[in-house]
């Protein structure tokens, strides 16, 4: 028998009368170096053998002694058997080990593993109802920090199912960490609720009216923010301008720009609307697009917006605040809602009339009263006029209009150079909750 390599470099044995056995594959090593040649166990093509042909009795060795009686009884045995084509064979995975019962054990990838609070829920914890819900907790809990935007309501409520979890989960173990671990998320349920209660303005005993509010006390502190940058920025101290400057900087309070229509200027100023955009056009205040005029502003419909830049706001100049697009929606949308109020609208209340309203509005706490306690409640009637556009002593005066459309509760009191006076209760999901 003769080993050797045909014409495209394949391996080839020959046999008796010199005929070829096709497919035979070498192992390691290369045939002209003194590779191996495997034949296939068994006539017909059997089971592929495991280990190299030189390793067993009965089957051919190496390929350097091709003309010796022996190799020549060996392929002869091999040609009478037949050939077959050779097979590597990987080597074997172990099995599972069987569990008791004779089922074979499960296995699991790496990092599969269920996991709540950084422990490891065990594949055979009982009662099986307890480890669905640990396991379903902890994904629970990392789709919970994948949210874009926190929502403590949610957060509390899982809270207070890690804490019955755990605690039976103790119990069933007897693991003490366990136990402490349900105390800890019982805890954390409880502030998570507060912490929601005081964003939202709502009282925790239940004690007092639960009022849905429109801004949070976080949003209640960027409100006040741009009422502040208003009162001391805006460039002329009429209360028109005033109005305008503070609706259009909410307008485009992340970017410098926003949109506005010609339906919101003529709601806000009425019939000083094209006079009051041409002025804050003309001492560069406010930008309109080149192709723009203040009148054709006006005209826009919803469909095709006006653009207007406010350059003051642009990100590239420092910025009097910062905040989120979902914000600045619900801070626009709370001035809008304070404005356009239908009762004030109908007692055609001015341009300082719904400022006095926005600013009342903002600083106020959860009851409706304004300003803080003891000493320094109410506001200081001088910020509140300067915001305003008036003189303190003409405050009274519009607060007395503001208590007519039912804004105000009561009559205001300016003694003191305080303005003192709280909410209408049809009012206090406005509050800006002080």
């Amino acid at each position: 028998m003769n080993a050797g390599t045909g014409d495209r470099g394949e391996l080839f044995v020959d046999g008796i009368n010199s005929g070829r056995t096709d497919g035979v594959r070498s192992g390691r090593g290369a045939v002209a170096g003194g590779g191996t040649v495997l034949f296939s166990d068994a006539p017909g093509g059997g089971s592929p053998s495991a280990a190299p042909a030189s390793a067993r009795p009965g089957t051919a060795g190496t390929a350097n002694t091709a003309n010796t009686a022996s190799t020549a009884s060996t392929a002869s045995t091999a040609s009478t058997a037949g050939t077959a084509d050779a097979v590597s064979v990987p080597h074997a995975r172990p099995a599972p080990r069987p569990q008791p019962g004779g089922a074979p054990a499960r296995t699991r990838k790496a990092g599969r593993w269920a996991k709540v609070a950084q422990r490891i829920v065990p594949d055979d914890l009982q009662p099986e109802v307890l480890r669905v819900e640990l396991t379903e907790l902890g994904n629970a809990f990392r789709a919970y920090q994948r949210r874009p935007e926190p929502d403590l309501a949610v957060l509390a409520e899982l809270h207070d199912r890690k804490a019955r979890a755990f605690a039976l989960w103790a119990d069933v173990t007897a693991d003490a960490s366990l136990r402490e671990e349900a105390d800890r998320a019982a805890a954390a349920a409880r502030t998570t609720r507060e912490m929601d209660a005081n964003r939202r303005g709502v009282p925790v005993d239940g004690e007092g009216p639960a009022v849905e509010r429109l801004l949070t006390r976080g949003q209640g502190v960027h409100a006040r923010n741009v009422l502040e940058h208003v009162r001391v920025g805006a460039p002329f101290p009429e209360a028109e301008a005033r109005l305008a400057v503070l609706m259009l900087t909410l307008r485009a309070a992340r970017s410098g720009t926003g949109n506005v229509t010609g339906q919101d200027l003529g709601g806000w100023l009425q019939g000083d609307a094209e006079r009051v955009l041409q002025e804050l056009v003309d001492v560069g205040w406010l930008l309109l697009p080149e192709d723009v005029t203040a009148d054709e502003a006006l005209m826009s419909r919803p469909e095709e917006p006006a653009q207007i830049t406010v350059p003051t706001l642009i990100p590239t100049q420092p910025r009097p605040f910062f905040f989120g697009k979902v914000t600045r929606a619900r801070l626009s949308g709370w001035a809008q809602k304070v404005v356009g109020d239908r009762k004030l609208r109908k007692k055609k209340a001015g341009a300082a009339t719904r400022l006095l309203a926005v600013y009342t509005a903002a600083h106020s706490r959860p009851d409706g009263r304004l300003g803080g306690v003891g000493e320094d409640a109410g506001l200081a009637l001088d910020e509140v006029a300067q915001f305003c556009g008036l003189r303190p002593e003409e405050v009274a005066e519009h607060a007395g209009l503001l208590v007519a459309a039912g804004w105000l509760a009561e009559e205001a009191d300016t003694t003191d150079g305080r303005l003192r006076a709280r909410l209408a209760e049809r009012v206090l999901p406005l509050s800006g909750l002080l």
